[in-house]
């Protein structure tokens, strides 16, 4: 029995690896997509931006009409499309034909990650649910680290084709492993469109949303641009940047679990002291980022803190939309995704102020986030006082 979870645990996170691979490689290899089709960059812009627009607007509404269904049957529909999509885009010869196959997939990322998260927890006592996520989470890390610098690298050395591959290769293994281990899952009782929609009524939840969206938009907008900040700050070479990249990743696996911990301990102390925390290594980039050692030692925890903000935020939601946990999750991928806004928000202060002032956008964003934390927190703090009065 213990040998088929960590089995079923394995396939679900290299799934959600897969997913990671097919919607962040892209961007590794949107030079070669714009030379192999003939245009302008703006438009291979276009394979990243509707990805992420259409997993933004559409998550909440397709896990809800998914929830009646067979979650084992879901799940192998997903993977299964964005295998066959990752083998268009290898072998297509029609830029418009791999956008198409860019939309399509979109839809199913919301609906694999929410039922791929709700499954795993369904598997477990509800004291460990907290640790069945973080291991199934662990599958966007590794994408991080693993799967986006194995695409570009692929692209580079082999061959573009080679690239979207070893993405499709990934999803048909998950696949074979989701059918083999997970058993059927119909739903029994199905929970009411009503019913599940009926959590967007409580204030709490929109609060939560809202500091999701902008922790996230405090995380992407120094973090997009990693690359230029190393090369026009710290002076890195291309060579350097690319190991960075690296340590990031590899230390983001070890803050997944690292978090994890932290969150079964004290969820609420760790959601209160996250903001800070990143604020302090933003606070540390921006003093010493002209340093190549100092920085370098800085990314490494830099990683760490950065993969602590995925779990946490997904952690944080859920615990106001539990009454509806597929649901939920579909919010947590849908809003993470909105947080992208902090890209702008941080080109904005690159082209206004210069990049060493990039990380004023990060600090004021995360700041931003640990005031609306201690507000939620104080009301979370009334309403159990007033419970336990009565």
């Amino acid at each position: 029995m213990k040998n088929s979870y960590f089995s079923l645990i394995f396939f679900l996170a290299l799934g959600i690896f897969g997913i990671i691979t097919t919607e962040m490689g892209m961007i590794g290899v949107l030079p070669q997509v714009t030379q192999k089709f003939h245009i302008v960059p703006s438009e291979a812009g276009y394979l990243v931006g509707a990805f992420a627009l259409i997993v933004a607007i559409s998550g909440p509404f397709l896990t809800l009409l998914a929830s009646g269904m067979n979650r084992k049957a879901i799940l192998l529909s997903a993977i299964l499309m964005f295998a066959i999509s990752n083998s268009v885009y290898a072998y297509t010869t029609s830029f418009e034909v791999m956008l198409a196959f860019r939309i399509v997939p979109a839809f199913f990322h919301p609906v694999f990650f929410s039922i791929a998260l709700a499954t795993a927890v369904s598997l477990v006592p509800p004291e460990k649910s907290g640790k069945a996520v973080t291991q199934v989470m662990a599958g966007v890390t590794v994408g991080f680290a693993f799967g986006v610098p194995i695409t570009s690298y692929l692209s580079t050395k082999i061959s573009l084709e080679a690239a979207f591959l070893f993405g499709a290769i990934v999803s048909v293994i998950a696949f074979i492993g989701i059918l083999v281990w997970l058993p059927s899952k119909p739903v029994k009782g199905r929970m009411s469109f009503g019913k599940q929609l009926g959590i967007l009524r409580k204030p709490q939840l929109w609060l939560t949303i809202l500091i999701v969206v902008i922790i996230f938009s405090g995380m992407s907008s120094v973090y997009s641009y990693f690359a230029e900040y190393l090369g026009e700050i710290t002076h890195m070479n291309g060579t350097w940047i690319s190991v960075m990249l690296m340590i990031f990743g590899v230390t983001m696996i070890a803050g997944n679990f690292l978090f994890g911990f932290f969150l079964n301990k004290s969820m609420t102390k760790t959601v209160i002291l996250f903001p800070l925390v990143y604020a302090v290594i933003y606070l540390f980039i921006y003093y010493w980022g002209s340093h190549l050692w100092p920085m370098a030692f800085i990314i490494f925890v830099w990683g760490a803190v950065h993969s602590g903000g995925l779990i946490l935020s997904q952690a944080l939601l859920m615990t106001d939309a539990k009454e509806a946990p597929e649901f939920g999750n579909s919010l947590f991928v849908s809003f993470s995704n909105v947080g992208i806004v902090g890209t702008w928000i941080g080109g904005l202060f690159i082209s206004q102020l210069g990049a060493h002032q990039l990380i004023w956008s990060g600090i004021m964003l995360l700041s931003l986030a640990f005031i609306l934390t201690m507000i939620k927190a104080s009301i979370s703090k009334s309403h159990v006082d007033k419970a336990s009065m009565n």
